[in-house]
């Protein structure tokens, strides 16, 4: 896999015919999903009439059902289908941007945007649970194969939207809609053609089944009553803040406290989508496996505090140091997520017991869907508002946090290793 680029594996990733047709269905998403989150913002205040606090509450609302769909999803996935429920939350999405389109009812768009998030948190939690299973132990290559799609789409997806923006017209804003709507469909015909992958409530490769037969069935099933678990998820949550970092505090920061010109600002996201598809798959090489999983969370508090130092030595230079800084920051950024994206779905699977794991994976999932609800407010409230005081002592915790949640990993790697299969997993020691 190493020596290969992403067009050598994009044919032939992990998992065979049903990973690349979920890949491509994916691609499928990711473009829609990149034409409704450049419109519609401007859709909700343009076209219907919302203020800044209705608008605020709407997206709060959707923010926090989709830190429900994560783990509803893995829940839902130890009885029911992966292939079935993926294909449900495509269709729901269909049928929420739908109702986008008839209705102005606040109240009504307030339902439908949180359904809408409830089920793309969902449906991602349901591709993951279906990669894992299908690419087995390589699914770090398939997760880099899959942030390497996901990037190109969203960045297509945002190039449909800009030309429905610069037409700006009411009919414009709902064609981009339904280009949307579409994607999702197309989406659904596309999964409805994979197999559905064995193991009903499992996220393992087949040749795990033995072990997974092991286990003793009074094993804890539940994340929630996992102490060891909830403590890598709690650990998880701030090592998400790279996004919220990217995408609101280096822009916002450039803007109100550097000399850079606002040019600068589409750059960052330029740089972070040929970053991750040049390197993804190198870095999910080096970083594979449980092992090299650790390995990168203790990189990731490293390069994240190198990119805040960068961040706060900014506001010292002007325009042309200011931008050199900043777009040096964004790419150690990026490089903190791809260490990230590595980590967190590895050890996410690892540190859950083997029959349980659609729903550990569900808890796991929320990860990002609550760093995307306090994340920003983190940053402006607290972060930006100290100043370049601020970055510095962002990257510091973010560097604590990281050594502590490899620690606390190692130990319960080593435990999980040493502990016989009829051991349940909340006797697993943490750290």
């Amino acid at each position: 896999m190493r020596g290969n680029g992403l067009w050598a594996q994009l044919p032939r990733p992990p998992g065979g015919r049903d990973a690349r047709i979920m890949l491509f269905a994916q691609g499928v998403d990711r473009t829609g999903t990149g034409v409704w989150a450049a419109a519609s913002v401007l859709y909700f205040t343009y076209v219907c009439g919302m203020d800044a606090g209705r608008l605020g509450l709407l997206l709060g609302v959707g923010a926090v059902a989709g830190i429900v769909g994560s783990p509803l999803a893995g829940r839902a996935a130890e009885r029911f289908s992966v292939r079935g429920l993926l294909i449900g939350c495509h269709l729901l999405r269909v049928a929420t941007m739908a109702l986008l389109l008839v209705v102005q009812d606040f109240t009504a768009l307030l339902a439908s945007v949180a359904l809408t998030c409830l089920a793309e948190r969902g449906a991602k939690t349901l591709e993951m649970l279906f990669a894992t299973r299908v690419a087995g132990e390589r699914r770090a290559t398939y997760q880099a194969l899959f942030r390497s799609v996901a990037n190109g789409g969203t960045a297509v997806g945002t190039g449909f939207a800009a030309i429905g923006l610069a037409v700006g017209t009411t009919t414009a804003y709902r064609a981009l809609i339904v280009a949307n709507a579409l994607s999702y469909v197309l989406a659904a015909v596309l999964i409805r053609r994979t197999a559905e992958p064995a193991g009903r409530g499992l996220v393992a490769a087949p040749s795990a089944a033995p072990v997974e037969a092991e286990e003793a069935p009074g094993a804890v099933s539940s994340p929630w009553r996992d102490r060891g678990y909830l403590l890598f998820v709690l650990l998880d949550l701030p090592m998400c803040l790279d996004d919220s970092v990217l995408n609101v505090g280096l822009p916002l920061w450039l803007i109100h406290h550097t000399d850079a010109p606002h040019a600068v600002v589409p750059a960052f996201l330029t740089l972070n989508t040929v970053l991750v598809v040049v390197l993804q798959l190198r870095v999910s090489g080096w970083a594979e496996r449980p092992g090299g999983a650790t390995r990168a969370v203790g990189w990731y508090g490293v390069i994240l505090l190198a990119g805040c130092l960068l961040i706060a030595l900014s506001t010292g230079g002007g325009p042309l140091t200011a931008s050199l800084a900043l777009l040096a920051a964004a790419a150690l950024v990026t490089l903190a997520e791809l260490m990230r994206s590595v980590s967190s779905w590895e050890l996410a699977v690892a540190l859950a017991p083997p029959r349980a794991r659609a729903s550990y994976l569900g808890v796991a999932g929320m990860s990002q869907s609550v760093q995307k609800s306090v994340g920003p407010m983190l940053l402006t409230g607290v972060v930006m508002a100290a100043g370049p005081a601020g970055w510095l002592a962002l990257g510091a915790a973010s560097t604590g946090l990281a050594a502590l949640q490899r620690r606390a990993s190692l130990r319960r790697l080593a435990a999980l290793a040493a502990t016989p299969a009829a051991a349940p997993v909340a006797a697993v020691p943490v750290g």
